[in-house]
């Protein structure tokens, strides 16, 4: 009769106890409203941001915003006192020279090298004969290459097209097209030629979204994988040339694009030869450090022994940043991933104000809003291989990746989010915040994404991956793409700030929940989602 009067009043304590944690919860939760979404989202998705594109001032001007309110909120700077976990990122930048009869031609408007088959230490050669084989074929009897040995020696040929007759340009023949290149780079390549240089008359129109493609230089975490994948690069040198070029070039052999075109055509026979020109060229990848950091604000825990495991909450606060055709120049980026920023920063302040009132969760937060999530997960891929905290005390991630629109399928009723992940590894975690939904907030939970198999590959295309990946349970919430994902049109005028809100709130009780339980989820899951043996 004794054991039984203690276990009721144990029941009643925990009972208690878990109310109060309720009362709590919803107390402090009062922070993440619509107002306060907008606050933070009108400043981050504005166009004095610029699209917040890695690397770019936009980025910056981000990061020193979420800094600064982490600090005002009395969040600790974790990385040695700092907020910003810098990145070893770089970029390089192609110098590219092509000189043709002595005349230099001018890079990206008369010809381009191709920056991904240039090694890290680059290349130089000069020659003053160059081997012309038509358009490259060996099929159907006609044989540009026959007699000829192209080992050692710089090649020239017409990117597209056939010896008699040309279709017409289409999707179709720009792809065929494409592949029969690769096919001729490939024989050239296994038959030891020094470079190739290719006539492509698109140059001489370049698109604008090619040109913007060529002036760029690609983001590259400083990895010694991505230094060895660099030197590793042993592609055929590859000079794509347009008319000016071409036309400086068979002037030496006295005749012209037309006319060697026609001359082929005219006698069904390939007119391969050695034009006696002097040609040089080199390229070298000049490499330019940039600024990139992951944005990171600690609450540590109350508890004296679960504060050392962490409760990680993400988001990715950049963008792709301005395009080059449009009115409209900037993509905001207002729900991709401004929205899940914001809900970061809302999730901060109400976890901190609630741990001044003496209501801080037993366990400890990281908040960290990454960059470089639109290059490829770079800033999580970085936080996974250079931990602040150790992953093994890292008991759970809950990323947020758009969270202020709605997608098609739920026009009529935009009272959802979609979670992926939830079970793949933890089925406690799954538990977990599918109770804190309906204890707190009752948002139709939407699973449709929730699976490995999914054609959209939505689990592996944001930064919990990088945590999974380790074995580390997750959540990511998503609503779905819309028309103006990734285009100008993601702006803060079409955000849901109610819904953005309401969301924001699921994460947030979830957390709540995690930080304060009394066990972590336990990881009973394999990879491929089977339960454990």
């Amino acid at each position: 009769m004794k054991k039984h009067i203690l276990y009721l009043g144990l029941v009643a304590l925990l009972s208690c106890n878990a109310s109060a944690q309720n009362k709590n919860a919803i107390k402090f939760s009062k922070t993440i409203t619509k107002e306060n979404a907008y606050e933070h989202l009108s400043v981050l998705a504005s166009d004095e941001y610029e699209g917040r594109e890695t690397g770019k001032k936009g980025a910056w001007m981000a990061a020193d915003y979420i800094r600064n309110h982490f600090k005002s909120f009395g969040l600790k700077g974790p990385v040695n006192g700092n907020y910003f976990q810098k990145i070893d990122m770089v970029n390089y930048d192609l110098a590219q020279i092509l000189t043709v009869d002595g005349q230099a031609a001018e890079a990206i408007k008369d010809f381009y090298i191709p920056g991904q088959t240039v090694a890290k230490d680059g290349f130089a050669f000069n020659t003053n004969s160059i081997l012309f084989v038509g358009y490259g074929l060996n099929k159907d009897g006609y044989n540009d290459f026959e007699g000829q040995n192209v080992a050692g020696k710089v090649v020239m040929l017409f990117k597209s097209g056939q010896p008699i007759g040309s279709p017409a340009t289409t999707p179709a023949t720009v792809r065929a097209d494409a592949l029969a290149l690769n096919g001729k780079l490939k024989f050239l390549t296994e038959n030891k030629a020094t470079a190739v240089i290719v006539v492509d008359l698109t140059i001489d129109n370049m698109s604008s979204n090619l040109k913007a493609y060529l002036e760029s230089s690609p983001l590259v975490m400083k990895t010694q994988e991505n230094i060895d994948k660099m030197k590793a690069i042993q592609g055929l040198v590859t000079i794509n040339i347009g008319s000016v070029v071409a036309e400086k070039i068979f002037a030496a052999a006295s005749t012209s694009i037309e006319g060697i075109k026609k001359k082929i055509a005219d006698s069904g026979k390939p007119a391969s030869q050695e034009i006696k020109i002097s040609v040089s060229a080199s390229a070298q990848k000049v490499e330019q450090p940039v600024r990139a950091e992951n944005v990171l604000g600690f609450l540590e825990g109350s508890d004296p022994k679960l504060k050392k495991e962490v409760v990680v909450v993400t988001g990715h606060y950049d963008h792709i940043g301005l395009t080059t055709s449009g009115e409209d120049k900037v993509n905001n980026g207002a729900d991709d991933d401004g929205s899940g920023t914001t809900g970061v920063l809302m999730l901060a302040e109400a976890f901190a104000k609630a741990k001044k009132a003496g209501y801080g969760p037993k366990r400890s937060i990281l908040f960290m809003t990454v960059v470089g999530e639109e290059k490829g997960l770079l800033g999580s891929e970085w936080y996974s291989e250079h931990p602040i905290f150790p992953l093994e005390n890292t008991i759970t991630d809950l990323n947020i990746d758009m969270i202020g629109r709605g997608d098609k399928d739920h026009e009529s009723d935009n009272n959802f989010v979609y979670i992926i992940g939830s079970d793949m590894l933890s089925s406690d975690l799954d538990r977990i915040g599918k109770k804190a939904n309906k204890d707190y907030v009752n948002i139709n939970l939407d699973e449709r994404y929730n699976n490995r198999t999914d054609p959209n590959r939505f689990y592996y295309r944001s930064d919990h991956y990088n945590f999974a990946k380790h074995g580390i349970p997750v959540i990511f919430y998503f609503n779905g793409v819309h028309p103006e994902y990734h285009q100008p049109g993601d702006e803060i005028a079409k955000i849901d700030f109610p819904m953005l809100a309401k969301r924001a709130q699921l994460v947030y009780f979830t957390a709540w929940e995690l930080a304060n339980g009394l066990k972590r989820p336990i990881v009973d899951k394999n990879d491929d989602g089977t339960p454990k043996k």
